[in-house]
This record gives structure tokens, C-alpha cells and sequence, in this order.
């Protein structure tokens, strides 16, 4: 069902292979290694490519480091980030390379394999998002600097690693029924009128496995000077790329829109009574501790799980432009108002437009979502669409995805039955617990590692 689909792409392991942003990734580190060379040309002092790290039986260069480096500076720039020191930043960097490593080298060790046929689907797929033709959207990499085989590898390490996260945490997490008795009990009597959504941002100073009281003080004083230099006023994002151990330092720390039940309950309890802006009292989980502030909170519309006997039901179709490195966001809100105008004065239908047009794997339905319930489709989709009336078409809607142009069919009521009051609830339940999960499976993974490092060793000439 294609509104799985929308919904399940918010899911951790999709965000993360997203949020990466593959493309963008590529070019930038195509930049970079395109100015080092430069540099090399010219007078300039560059750097030997020496070792950064070892990594079991690995190495890191100081190329890779240095690249990977530039691309960071060169996207928190874009987004008006506030950067921190230079060696501070490469360190995170640093440390973020050792963990995908070390991901990488248990991905082989289990047997964890994208084939060329898989690979070759999945460039294709890239090229069709970007309407592009495989030779067409090899022809835009090499006039950026990067070689279509150095991309397809790139490509291959994304799908080895969403495939590796999906084997070693997404499958193995359980939801019990009596967890998911007690979340269907707790809900009741609080799913009425207007549920609220929260935008956090976090800073996670990760604890080891095992960690000694010393380690455990050190680790919890680092999360304290972060704290404080954030209620002095410093900039979130430079703060988080210069403190936080989780994997979304170096975008800032903000989790985006969520409803409590996306949350981890330790994150609802600890921001219940902020107003926007402020910063928790520490929070201590597994996996370390965390830094908390509320960026924003606002009405949203209900998600029924269990309290409700009956459910508005919305029969939608839509039309998806994604945004990438390609594609801007300009340009893909620009072709959804010259596709609104085309609807609007009778000059084609919506279901023809959606199969020219659309991204989404419904374009081949005319851009179909069927039955849609609460909750199904990610937030900024599902408020849209409740304000439409039946056989209106939205303007351009913003979502994690890129732009949509939305139109509701028609509208049912239904009594929402218990199997799927409980397959609600128990989604709910995964997406609280799996991203920290996920967090503890890394930090373990990183804590078996052996990691040598040759930063001292690296000498300029």
C-alpha cells in the first residue's frame, strides 16, 4: 500500500538512508577532492595522504578525512550553520568514519551483500527521481568531478548499510502484547480534540558499555558544559557538531516534527513543561546522556489508536516532485504550480499528471493512495490534506520528501477495528524504542572496535 510507504520512509532506517542525501554527499566530496588537488597544483601546502585511524583492519586517510571534512563545512555552511573549530569539526567527522567503518567491515563479515544487478536498479531509480536517463545522469557526476564508478560504490555502501541496520536492530526489536496493552491503556481518555507535536533537538554525550563511575562522571560533565554554554546563548547546531555523539551531530541535532508517540518517553517526561527555546535538566539513558531543548510544539491533527470507536477515513492522490542535489526546492514547488494552473483551467487530468509526473510509487496508479486513516502519511501530508475538500487540489505541499500537489476524492467514517487499533499502537511502540535502539547498537559496535589513532603522526608539507 503506497501510504505504507509515505509513512514508513519517516521510519529510522529510511531517514537515515535519506538523510544522508546520497547525491549531495557525492558531489560535495567531488568538490573537495577537486580543491585539494588544486591545491596540490598550486604553491600551497597540502597534506601527505597518511593514515587518520586504523580501524580493526582498516585504515582511514587523511584524504578521506579531509574530504569528508569539506563537505560537512561546505553543507553546514549552506544551511547558515555556525561552525565549529576546525579541529573540533574533524574530529566528529573523524569519529563518524570509524563508526561507518566499522559497520562496513560487519556488513562483510555477515554476508551482508548488494549484487550489481541491485545496484544497477537503484542508480537507474536515482536517474529516473532526477528524469534523467542512466547515461544523462552519468554525464552530470563526471562534469561535477566524480567518476560514475566511485558514485556506484557510494550507492552500494548506503543500501549495504540500511540493509545491515534492518538484519541487526529493525528485525530483532520485539513489541510484546502487554506493551502494547498498556500503550492502548495509557492512551485512553487523552485522544481527544487536538494532539500536540513536538520539534526537539538533542545533544548525546554517549556513555561505553560497561563505563567505569569515573568515565560515567566525565562523560556527564561534558554533557553539562554543553548544556551550559547552550543557556548562555550559543548557536544548537555548533554546540551539538562540537559535543553530541549522535548520528545527526552534524546536521544540527533536530529531530523534526514528531507527536509524543514517535518520541522515546524519556524525551516527552523531560521537555513536558518547557516553553520553546528552553533547555531540559539532563537526561540519562543506555546510552548516555542527553541535552534536550524544545524548539517548537503545536496542534496537530488527532492520531486515533485505541480511545476512538470511529475513524475518518480520507481516499487521496497525489503528485511527489522529491528534492535533491538536482532538483531544488524552487524548482520542484515551480512545477507543481505549473501543474496546479494546467488542472485548474481543465488542460489535463490529475491522474495523467501523476503518471508523467509524479516520483511516488503510486505515479503508476495515477498518483492513488486509497483509504487513508490517521496517522498514516507523515504529518505536514495528513494537516494538508484535512483541509482539503472532496475534488479540491492543494497548492504545493512541503513535506521530508520534496513537494506534492494533493487532491482528496472523497471522505468515510469507520469503526476502527481492534486489530488495527493494535497495529497502530504497536507502530507507535517501535518508532519510540528503535531509534534508541539503534543508538545502543552502534555504541556497542563502537565500543568492540579497535581503534588506533595517527592524527600526531600526520605532518604537512
Amino acid at each position: 500500500m503506497t501510504t505504507t510507504l509515505i509513512r514508513n520512509l519517516t521510519s529510522p532506517s529510511a531517514k537515515a538512508l535519506a538523510g544522508r542525501s546520497l547525491l549531495a554527499l557525492c558531489l560535495l566530496s567531488a568538490s573537495a577532492l577537486n580543491a585539494q588537488d588544486k591545491a596540490g597544483q598550486s604553491n600551497q601546502p597540502v597534506l601527505v595522504d597518511a593514515i587518520a585511524a586504523v580501524v580493526n583492519t582498516d585504515v582511514i586517510t587523511l584524504r578521506e578525512l579531509a574530504a569528508r571534512t569539506a563537505m560537512v563545512e561546505q553543507r553546514m555552511k549552506r544551511q547558515n550553520m555556525q561552525l565549529p573549530p576546525r579541529e573540533t569539526l574533524q574530529r566528529q567527522v573523524l569519529e563518524r568514519l570509524i563508526v561507518n567503518r566499522a559497520q562496513m567491515q560487519l556488513a562483510r563479515e555477515s554476508g551482508v551483500r548488494v549484487d550489481d544487478i541491485l545496484l544497477d536498479r537503484a542508480v537507474a531509480r536515482i536517474a529516473e527521481q532526477n528524469k534523467l536517463s542512466v547515461q544523462e545522469f552519468r554525464d552530470q557526476l563526471e562534469r561535477e568531478g566524480m567518476s560514475f564508478a566511485r558514485f556506484r560504490e557510494e550507492v552500494r555502501e548506503e543500501i549495504t548499510l540500511q540493509r545491515l541496520r534492518e538484519r541487526e536492530v529493525d528485525n530483532k526489536l520485539q513489541i510484546t502484547e502487554s506493551e502494547v496493552d498498556n500503550f492502548l491503556a495509557a492512551s485512553a481518555g487523552k485522544m481527544d480534540g487536538a494532539q500536540q507535536e513536538l520539534n526537539l533537538a538533542q545533544i548525546l554525550v554517549r556513555v561505553p558499555e560497561n563505563a567505569s563511575p569515573q568515565q560515567v562522571a566525565e562523560r556527564k560533565k561534558r554533557a553539562e558544559q554543553a548544556a551550559a554554554q547552550l543557556k548562555s546563548g550559543a548557536d544548537f547546531a555548533k554546540v551539538a557538531a562540537t559535543f553530541s555523539d549522535a548520528g545527526d551531530a552534524l546536521q544540527g541535532g533536530e529531530l523534526g516534527w514528531r507527536s509524543p508517540s514517535r518520541l522515546p518517553q524519556l524525551f516527552v517526561d523531560a521537555t513536558e513543561k518547557l516553553n520553546e527555546g528552553e533547555i531540559a535538566p539532563l537526561v540519562r539513558s543506555a546510552n548516555g546522556f542527553h541535552v534536550l531543548k524544545l524548539v517548537g510544539r503545536r496542534s496537530a491533527s488527532l492520531v486515533k489508536t485505541g480511545a476512538a470507536a470511529v475513524v475518518q477515513q480520507t481516499n487521496a492522490r497525489h503528485i511527489l516532485i522529491k528534492v535533491n542535489q538536482i532538483v531544488s526546492r524552487a524548482e520542484a514547488r515551480r512545477k507543481l504550480v505549473e501543474l496546479k494552473e494546467r488542472l485548474d483551467n481543465g488542460a489535463a487530468k490529475f491522474e495523467e499528471l501523476a503518471r508523467l509526473y509524479s516520483n511516488d510509487g503510486s505515479a503508476g496508479k495515477g498518483g492513488d493512495l486509497g483509504w487513508v486513516y490517521p496517522g498514516d502519511t507523515v504529518p505536514e501530508f495528513e494537516r494538508a490534506m484535512n483541509a482539503l475538500k472532496p475534488g479540491e487540489v492543494s497548492p504545493p505541499v512541503e513535506s521530508p520528501f520534496g513537494y506534492h500537489l494533493i487532491q482528496v476524492l472523497e471522505r468515510k467514517t469507520e469503526e476502527v477495528s481492534k486489530e488495527r487499533q493494535r497495529l497502530v499502537a504497536r507502530q507507535a511502540l517501535r518508532e519510540q524504542k528503535l531509534e534508541e535502539a539503534y543508538e545502543d547498537w552502534l555504541r556497542q559496535l563502537r565500543d568492540r572496535a579497535y581503534v588506533e589513532y595517527r592524527m600526531d603522526d600526520v605532518v604537512q608539507r
